[in-house]
């Protein structure tokens, strides 16, 4: 991404028995969940929860994830999860991930973008203007 993250932030979790695969890897559909929790942080870092939003009928589905696989995660590794947010392109909110170990061996980057949508009608929304406040500038 061209521009510089508004926000950045991490968290460390250790990847359980029941996360892993036949081979002992951490199953790559967990990080979908893992960013999901990155993403839901780092917006109440910037004092904007999820459940706010979603109180004011704001919901903010995943338009494109997008993940590369560099090496794997094993069950009982502790990895840590680097989330950056970007300023908001238009109606998308563009995010981009880091997964690494703790010796810092990257183990996979991803991105997403999440849109605006009124929950009433499922449709894209105008961003309002003490969200986009808070998410065109740098913190």
């Amino acid at each position: 991404m061209p521009m510089q993250p508004i926000h950045t932030s991490t968290f460390k979790l250790r990847v359980r028995y029941g996360e892993t695969d036949k081979m002992g890897y951490c199953y790559y559909g967990n990080y979908a969940q893992y960013f999901e929790v990155g993403r839901v942080e780092a917006l109440r870092e910037l004092g904007l929860s999820y459940k706010s939003l979603e109180d004011r009928g704001i919901g903010l589905p995943v338009r494109n994830y997008s993940v590369e696989f560099k090496n794997p995660a094993r069950y009982d590794d502790e990895i840590q999860i680097i989330t950056k947010v970007y300023p908001l392109d238009g109606l998308s909110l563009p995010f981009e991930y880091e997964t690494l170990d703790l010796e810092g061996k990257v183990l996979n980057t991803a991105s997403t973008e999440l849109v605006f949508m009124n929950l009433q009608t499922g449709r894209p929304m105008r961003v309002p203007e003490d969200v986009q406040s808070l998410l065109t500038h740098r913190a």
